[in-house]
């Protein structure tokens, strides 16, 4: 594996930019990363204060970054990760531009869109800290690595997490037959039994993905169906098919890899245990807004309390995609959302450079 030495991303051998320095060659995953290295070195020497901090790389993240990028904005972009939620998806459909494409082929665009086009600096870590300071800027930003980044503007992108069922078995055999969403290699399961938890459209998507490859399909869920009217029908002619509705799982049992699901009918005691090969996990999704829950009103459902303009109940700070209140979480709404928040940063940074 090689990385960059500059953002930490990893980088494919055949592709990237290479440079010798004190005899040894480096790897970078665009020019900006190269340029970034040469400043730095041999003094080694970091930047640590922008005008603007996005902290997530996601769609909306993103698109806030290429947003930033054109409009000469000095920003750095933090992220433990480029894509985000949109990179499980197997199928994306209706985005402007495609009738249909993988979330890995949008997102590989996302990120040449931002590198080789709109460079802006960058860096593969995870935030550990956001606090408010009085130094001459507002922000003081701590990450994994305890770097420390000052700023006075922060743009907040980092979506939301696939919820756990919190039951015996599900840590102990994840990767060993047990997921989360969609995978892009069903070919473990071929002609096996598998489950399906949940009852949503991302659940029905993978029943979907499945339905011609596995054995035979046991769809479980803790509620009715709330899927798409239309997925539904489609979903439930497959012959394949057992669908458990209003049933709690227990546990997952097996040695070293998953072997079965255990459930039960809500408000009642008798348990079923059914054979499985494998267990595709999608309960939702549940907001990455921990981080800065001490700065900004949230709701009820924790997502960040946006204006129209992504603006919060904290001067400096705006939120962007699926962490916030905005209607819809769709990857195109979360890059439009990403577009406005980049905007409305950028009056606010103006109106700084004024004062």
């Amino acid at each position: 594996m090689i990385i960059d030495p500059v953002c930490k991303m990893e980088v494919d051998e055949e592709e990237a930019l290479i440079m010798e320095y004190n005899g040894s060659n480096y790897f970078f995953c665009s020019e900006g990363c190269r340029e970034r290295f040469m400043k730095e070195h041999p003094e080694n020497t970091r930047r640590t204060h922008y005008e603007l901090i996005i902290i997530g790389g996601g769609p909306a993240g993103l698109t806030t970054a290429v947003y930033a990028s054109t409009m000469r904005i000095n920003t750095i972009l933090i992220t433990k990760d480029l894509g985000g939620q949109a990179y499980d998806s197997t199928k994306i459909q209706n985005y402007m531009g495609y009738d249909f494409v993988t979330g890995p082929e949008l997102v590989n665009k996302f990120k040449e869109q931002l590198l080789k086009s709109h460079y802006i600096d960058h860096i593969l870590t995870e935030v550990e800290k956001i606090e408010r300071k009085d130094n001459g800027f507002q922000f003081k930003i701590t990450t994994s690595e305890l770097r420390i980044y000052y700023t006075n503007t922060i743009i907040f992108a980092t979506g939301m997490s696939r919820r756990t069922l919190k039951v015996p078995g599900e840590e102990r055999f994840q990767r060993k037959g047990l997921f989360y969403g969609n995978i892009q290699d069903y070919s473990f399961v071929l002609g096996e039994d598998v489950a399906v938890i949940g009852g949503g459209n991302s659940a029905m998507q993978i029943v979907e993905n499945l339905h011609t490859i596995a054995k035979n399909i046991y769809l479980i869920s803790d509620f009715e169906l709330n899927a798409d009217p239309a997925i539904i029908k489609q979903v439930t002619s497959y012959k394949n098919l057992k669908i458990y509705e209003n049933m709690k799982t227990v546990r997952f049992n097996g040695k070293e890899n998953i072997a079965g699901i255990t459930a039960r009918k809500k408000a009642e005691k008798k348990e079923i245990t059914i054979p499985v090969r494998g267990v595709f996990i999608s309960i939702g999704l549940e907001c990455n807004s921990s981080l800065i829950s001490h700065l900004v009103t949230l709701n009820e459902k924790k997502e960040v309390i946006i204006n129209p303009d992504c603006s919060t109940s904290c001067s400096g700070i705006f939120a962007a995609g699926d962490v916030t209140s905005a209607f819809g979480k769709r990857i195109i709404i979360a890059s439009g959302e990403g577009a406005k928040a980049a905007l409305a940063a950028r009056k606010h940074i103006l109106n700084l450079r004024k004062k």
